[in-house]
Order: C-alpha cells, then structure tokens, then sequence
C-alpha cells in the first residue's frame, strides 16, 4: 500500500514536500515515481528514483524546481517541490514500478499506486 501526503494550497513561489509512505510490501527494490494529472489533462510523469536511490531523473518542467528522494529506513520517498507555479496545479500520485533497467515514465510501467494528493497553485 502507497500512502500519499503533503499536498496543500499554496501561492505562486512556494514550496511543499509530498511523501508517500510504502506499507504492507518490500518495495525496496522497486523504482518509486511521482506522476500528476491536471483537470482535463493526462498523467504525466514528474520524477522517478530507482530502487535503492541508484539514480533518479526529473521531467524537464521541474528540473531545478523539484527534487525525489527515498529513504529505505522509514519506506518512505519524497518530493520535495519549490517555486512552485500555477501550472503545478494537479493531483500527485506516487507509484511504485518494479522496472529497474531504466528509470520508469509511463504510467503503464508503474504497477502500485498510491490514493493521489492535490497541490494548488495560486497566482
């Protein structure tokens, strides 16, 4: 189970940190993801870190914004957001994927979902 947190309302230039907290299963070895999906848009990919934190990448629209991270300790990854902008406005859904050649995109390459937060942008 994939317990998704940390969304909120916010202002143009703030920040928020998202965790999801894995349970019930060893996803240690798994890839963990963030993806989002805005009112009327597809899902779109935002981060993804591999298995162990062996690497990790960023969609291009957050790159020096947005940062992943996972913490084997507390089961347990993180994104933590900054300068956040209107057009950040969705629900965050963590993910978990058990590709581990490459660092997962797709929503179809994650196999566990977490329940979804909302971040809200404001002008």
């Amino acid at each position: 189970q994939l317990q998704a947190s940390g969304g909120g309302s916010v202002h143009t230039g703030g920040a928020l940190r998202l965790s999801c907290v894995v349970s019930g299963r060893d996803l240690s070895s798994y890839s963990m993801g963030w993806l989002r999906q805005a009112p009327g848009k597809e899902r779109e990919f935002v981060a993804a870190i591999r298995g162990g934190g062996r690497g990790s990448i960023e969609a291009d629209f957050v790159k020096g914004r947005f940062t992943i991270s996972r913490f084997m300790t507390n089961n347990t990854a993180y994104l933590q957001m900054s300068s956040l902008k209107p057009e950040d406005t969705a629900i965050y859904y963590c993910a978990a994927s058990r590709v581990s050649a490459t660092i997962p995109r797709p929503s179809y390459e994650y196999e566990y979902w977490g329940q979804g937060t909302q971040v809200t942008v404001s002008s």
